[in-house]
Formats: C-alpha cells, structure tokens, sequence
C-alpha cells in the first residue's frame, strides 16, 4: 500500500475525529471567553481525551502512524490544563486551603482589647489637647498680669503658674510616652498588650484631667488680679493716643504763633524736652511696662496742654503786657506828682502837732521818690524783655513794678489821710469815743445774753478794753494831747470787742 492509497485513510480517519469533536455544543454560550460562533478550544481538546472520543475517535487512533499518535495526545493533555477556565481555577484554590485548624483573624476577645485601647487613647489626646488649651489660655493672662502688676500678689502668681507648668509637662510626657510605646493599629497585636496599653493610657489620661482642674482652679483665683491689669492694658492705648495727640496741638499751637511773628522760644524750648517722652511712649510698655507707660502718658499730656495752651494765650500775653508797660509808666508819674505833695502835708503835721503824731511819716518823701525812681527802671527792664520776647522776665519785673507803686501809693495816702484824721479827732474827740464804747457795750450784750454770769474768756478781755479806753481818753487832757495814740488806742478797743462777738458766735453756732 502506497502513501496515496494510506492518505485517503488518514484523511478519512481525521475527518471522523474532527467530526465528532464538532459535534460537540458549545455549553457556555457566546457571551463566555473565547465563543465565537464554532465550538470551545477547551470542548474540542476534552473531546480528544480518553472517554470524551467515540467510536470514530478510537478508528481515528487505530488508523494513525506508529509513534504520532502519542505524540498528539500528550500535547492534548498540556493544553487541556493550560487552557483550563479560570472560574473553575478560582473555585478550586479554596478548596485547597481549606480544612481543619484554620484561624480566626478578626473577631473575638483580642479585638475587643483592640478597641477598648484605642478608646482610652482618644479619651487621653481629647484630655491633652483640653490642657494644652487651658494652658494657652492661662498663659496670655499671666502675662498681661506680669505687664501691669509687680506688686508680691502678681509674683506669686507668676511662681504658682510656673510650679504648675512643671506639673503639666510631667502628665504630657507621661501621656506621650504612653502613646509611642504601644502601636494599636498593628496587625498582631496581642491581647495582653492592648490591655496594658488601655491601662497606661487610661491613667495618662486621669493625671491629664487632674491637672487640668488644678489649673482651672488657679485661673479662677486670679480674677481680681486679671481684672486690674485688663483695666491698666485698657487704659494704656487711649492715654499713649491722647499723649500723641496732644503733643500734636501743642506744635500747631507754637506753630500759629510763630506765624504771627512770635518767636517762643521758651515754649519752643519746652516742647523740644519732651521728644525723649514721646520717644519713650513709642517704645511701647514692652519696653518700659504698662504702670511707667501710663504714668508717663499722663506727665506728657499735662505739659502737653499746658504748653499749647501756653501758645495759644501768648498773642493775648503779649498784648496784655503791652498795656501793664502803658498803666504802669502813667502810675509811676502820678505818684511822682503826689509824693512832692508829702512834704507839706508833713509840715502842717509837725506844726500842730505833737512829735508823736507825725515822726513815723518822716521818710516817706524819699523813700517815696526811691521807690518811684526803681519802679521806672523797672519798666525799661520789662520793655526791653517785653521786645526781645521774654514773656516770663517781662512779667516778672511789671509784677515788681507794681508792687514798689503799691507801697509808695500806701505811704503817699498815709500822711493824708494822718492829717485828715487828726484833725477830726482834734475838733471832737467825743465821736471817736462813742463808737468805741458802743462796740464795746455790743460785745458785752452779746456775751450776757442767755446767761446770768458772763463767761470769763469773753468777760475779761471786754473789762480791759474798757480800762484802756478810759486811760486814752485820760491821754487827751493836756496842753499838747498824743492824739495819733488815741486814736489806735480806740482802734485796738474796737478790734478786741469785735474778737470777742466772733467768738461767742462761733461757739454758739457749733453747739446749735
């Protein structure tokens, strides 16, 4: 038999095989991997295994070649399994590891130390972070009570606090060691493990919570201490910006009036030391504290003031001093008039009367043009001041001026009206006794009213009154009568009965 008498054979044998591997239907449908419209690969290899041919697959066999036919079954066989459909792998691989003694991975009494750590360590953070909050907190009032307050309560609670920061830093480090030394989100963590970290945990977080109340505690000790300094820090913006401020008003002021052709030094002057005042309330109470601050705020704003207003009234001072130069020049040379009048008003005294009437009066017609003479130069002093713009020696000498003007004007009138009393008490002498007396009887009404003895401070000095009167008037007979001593004889009588009166009417008026 030759190969093209075997070939239809073969041929015949193939296409039976072929055949009934076609036959086979396609079970997984077309949406499976792998359909498309002719059979599976995986169904055409199984139809090929032993058990899945027909008859025609065994002729097929028996008609091969020696030696092919074991050939292509063996490559069958690696295709069959590489070829194998995943679903079916994927079920198979649990099976595979199923069996007995399997463990439980999550579940039971270790995961609920898990959880029971876990919830110790958030209480333990939210205790932390409640602490570090008040601490903060606390903080900031510590120091606004150690920016104001240096008095021994604001050191000791200074001192308090730090001890209590000592005592806050001891429960954090507990807490965060606690939280380093055991990581409870880790796989295999043990039971024992997570229950000894609950426990430190836990009691990290009752030394948290402890301290937190002795904090709270110390904070609400502080009130008026807090309350103080708050008041103070309140205090210290405003007063720095009205000390600004009027330092402000006081250049504006100085300016005006150098405007208007004053030059001000000594204001200028003035406001010049205050730059290193000002320099100092920049700086701040950081620098300086709050109490040195404010204090320095109110000496700035009271010069402050004072200057501008200073400025302010200077166009009006100078004016002012303009017309004292002009009434005091008149004054002086009125008083130049009078006192060359003194001497023959001394004359008349010295020719009728006594020696004693008139010899006190000897030196007012020098002293009086001494006087005159000084207050003139003076006035060309306070001029001159007055045109270099010396406000404060202008006003010094017009103030010297007036009162040298004063005391001649004084001495001037005495001798006057000396002789014009002296000729009263001269004509009648009776007037000038019947007022004393009636002040004196007054003075004694007064004293006996309500009473049947007088009382013996008021008595007394009211029965010496009356001698001494008698004895002035005593004074009067003569040929040449002392009658200037007469007169402030009945002067001092007057003075000591109305002494008298003002102190029974103060006694009676403070017992009503």
């Amino acid at each position: 038999m030759t190969a093209t008498h075997t070939r239809p054979e073969a041929g015949a044998g193939g296409s039976s095989a072929v055949e009934s591997v076609e036959s086979v239907p396609d079970t997984r449908g077309k949406d499976a991997p792998g359909a498309g419209g002719k059979g599976l690969p995986g169904a055409r290899v199984m139809s090929g295994l032993p058990g899945a041919r027909g008859q025609g697959g065994r002729e097929a066999r028996g008609r091969s070649a020696p030696g092919r036919g074991g050939r292509g079954q063996g490559a069958r066989d690696v295709l069959a399994l590489v070829l194998l459909p995943v679903p079916l792998l994927v079920a198979v691989l649990p099976a595979a590891f199923a069996g007995g003694g399997t463990r439980r991975w999550f579940g039971g009494r270790g995961e609920s130390q898990r959880a029971e750590a876990q919830a110790a360590r958030d209480a333990a953070a939210e205790a932390f972070y409640e602490l570090d909050t008040a601490q903060r907190d606390l903080q900031i009032s510590i120091e606004t009570i150690n920016a104001v307050d240096s008095s021994p309560r604001g050191r000791k609670a200074a001192e308090d606090f730090a001890a209590l920061g000592r005592r806050i830093d001891e429960v954090s480090h507990a807490y965060i060691t606690a939280v380093d030394a055991h990581d409870l989100d880790r796989d295999d963590l043990e039971p024992s493990v997570a229950s000894r970290a609950r426990t430190e945990l836990t009691r990290a977080k009752d030394d948290l919570v402890r301290v937190k109340g002795e904090l709270d505690r110390f904070g609400q000790g502080l009130g008026t201490l807090l309350g103080s300094a708050e008041t103070q820090l309140a205090r210290l913006a405003p007063a720095v910006e009205r000390a600004r401020q009027a330092l402000l008003g006081a250049s504006n002021a100085l300016d005006a009036v150098r405007a208007a052709g004053l030059r001000a030094d000594e204001l200028a002057a003035r406001l010049a030391a205050l730059a290193p005042e000002l320099t100092k309330l920049n700086q701040g109470a950081g620098k300086h504290g709050v109490a040195e601050t404010l204090q320095r705020a109110d000496v700035v704003l009271r010069d402050a003031e004072s200057l501008r207003a200073e400025a302010e009234r200077l166009p009006e001072r100078a004016a002012e001093i303009d017309r004292r130069l002009v009434s005091l020049r008149t004054r002086a040379q009125a008083l130049t008039t009078r006192t060359s009048s003194v001497e023959p008003v001394l004359s008349e005294l010295r020719r009728r009367f006594s020696a004693a009437c008139w010899q006190d009066l000897q030196p007012v017609p020098e002293q009086a043009a001494v006087n005159v003479r000084q207050a003139e130069e003076k006035l060309a002093e306070a001029a001159k001041a007055r045109d270099e713009q010396h406000w404060a020696d202008a006003t010094s000498r017009l103030s010297t001026v007036r009162a040298l003007l004063n005391a001649t004007d004084e001495a001037v009138s005495a001798a006057g009206d000396r002789l014009q009393r002296l000729d009263a008490v001269a004509k009648d002498p009776q007037q000038e006794i019947e007022r004393t007396r009636f002040a004196v009887r007054d003075a004694q009404r007064l004293a006996m009213a309500g009473r049947h003895t007088p009382d013996p401070r008021h008595a007394r000095p009211l029965d010496d009154s009356v001698a001494r009167l008698d004895r002035a008037i005593a004074g009067l007979e003569g040929r040449h009568p002392d009658y200037w001593h007469f007169l402030t004889e009945t002067e001092a009588v007057r003075q000591t009965a109305a002494r008298v009166v003002s102190d029974i009417r103060e006694e009676r008026g403070g017992g009503a």
